[in-house]
């Protein structure tokens, strides 16, 4: 039985464990508006920049539009929180989302992809913010572990980007966007079905910005804009990068599998640093790890430096996202939360904005390996940015 008070999740004492499927289906959420929706992406590129004749800055430019949309979409989440359930934003965001990548499927001019990329970025901004919050109340029920439920969460990302892997190699692209969206519409479905006990009332005005205040996160802002803006070259042109080196389609699928599975595997491995660490220690670390992981291929064409790179890069950037989240858990009341969680989102948003672009521009000037050094310099730097962000004098944990 399911009992609400002040906006979050009590279980009583017949409560499952925490491995219980609503702590779970949230992530679903995660699949779709990441694994399906963004990072399935370079997957297709290859083959849409031979057939459209597209150049890496009109590459780069339809993920800038993508992260444009998911910045529209992340500023207009905490009104919408504060009037609706989180679920119904969640399930909302899912199924426009689903409708969204097969429109991409049908179009075949520059100007028509931008808008379904935008409208795709907007969309998963709202499966994406209200999953994140749904995950961090049920962090607070009984027998939870919050950074564990996080981890989870921000993991089923991973489960998007194997199930990509095994669906779009074989299709033309066309095909394979619309393979996606079934794929994303069964997700949501079942996402549907799996959450039903966990609709609560609305945020209210708290949503809207009560008891956070930027400043006392600048540090953890700018390192997170780094990342926004570093980690997005990695996962718009990894494939790009292994085909231009002479990977054939064993690599890509092998190098895209140890990319899920390090996502799936992060929400394990980085539990305990989440949920030790209250400042910004955890982002620092992370970035580092990851600005590792990309410079790799680009000092190395062999096979293996390319997978390492794969499971490295797997295995943390879902975890910085997590790390965001449970600075604001740490940090502020419950009540706070949803305008927190979407400041980071917008900061977020704002360097993926401008990292797709400014690669791809690097890349038509130098090569891609310019491009994705530029990307690890970005990253290299927030994690120094991150290192300054110190827990808040009276933590709300």
């Amino acid at each position: 039985m399911v009992v609400r008070k002040r906006g979050t999740f009590h279980k009583s004492s017949t409560s499952a464990p925490p491995s219980h499927p609503d702590r779970r289906c949230p992530a679903l959420g995660a699949a779709i508006s990441l694994g399906l929706a963004r990072f399935a992406y370079p997957l297709l590129l290859p083959g849409m920049r031979a057939d459209l004749g597209w150049s890496y800055f009109t590459a780069g430019a339809m993920n800038t539009v993508n992260a444009a949309g998911y910045l529209i979409g992340a500023l207009w989440m905490p009104r919408a929180l504060a009037t609706l359930d989180a679920r119904r934003v969640l399930l909302g965001g899912a199924y426009l989302t689903a409708l969204v990548l097969a429109g991409h499927g049908l179009a075949r001019s520059d100007a028509a992809l931008y808008v379904l990329r935008c409208l795709a970025g907007c969309a998963s901004a709202a499966t994406f913010v209200s999953g994140g919050l749904l995950a961090a109340r049920l962090g607070q029920t009984p027998g939870a572990r919050p950074a564990l439920v996080l981890g989870v969460y921000y993991g089923g990302t991973g489960v998007g980007i194997i199930a990509s892997a095994l669906m779009v190699p074989p299709l033309s692209w066309p095909v394979a966007w619309w393979a996606l969206a079934a794929a994303a519409l069964v997700a949501a479905l079942a996402m549907a079905a799996g959450t039903r006990s966990l609709a609560g009332p609305p945020g209210g005005r708290a949503a809207q910005g009560q008891g956070f205040r930027a400043r006392d996160f600048a540090f953890g802002l700018a390192g997170y804009l780094m990342f926004g803006l570093g980690y997005i070259g990695y996962m718009t042109f990894n494939v790009t990068l292994l085909r231009e080196q002479g990977a054939g389609p064993a690599l890509v699928l092998t190098f895209y599998l140890l990319l899920g599975l390090g996502v799936i595997a992060s929400s394990w491995l980085w539990a305990p640093l989440l949920q030790r660490c209250q400042g910004g220690q955890a982002l620092a670390l992370l970035n580092g790890l990851l600005a590792l992981a990309t410079v790799l291929p680009v000092l190395s064409a062999h096979p293996l430096a390319s997978l390492v790179s794969g499971a490295l890069f797997g295995a943390v950037f879902l975890s910085v996202v997590a790390s965001t989240t449970a600075l604001v858990r740490h940090n502020l009341a419950m009540a706070a939360w949803p305008a927190g969680i979407a400041a980071f989102t917008v900061v977020f948003a704002a360097g993926q904005i401008v990292g797709p672009s400014l690669v791809g521009l690097v890349a038509d000037g130098g090569g891609l390996g310019r491009g994705l050094a530029l990307s690890a310099a970005a990253l290299a730097l927030g994690s120094l940015l991150a290192t300054r962000q110190k827990a808040l004098a009276r933590a709300a944990d």
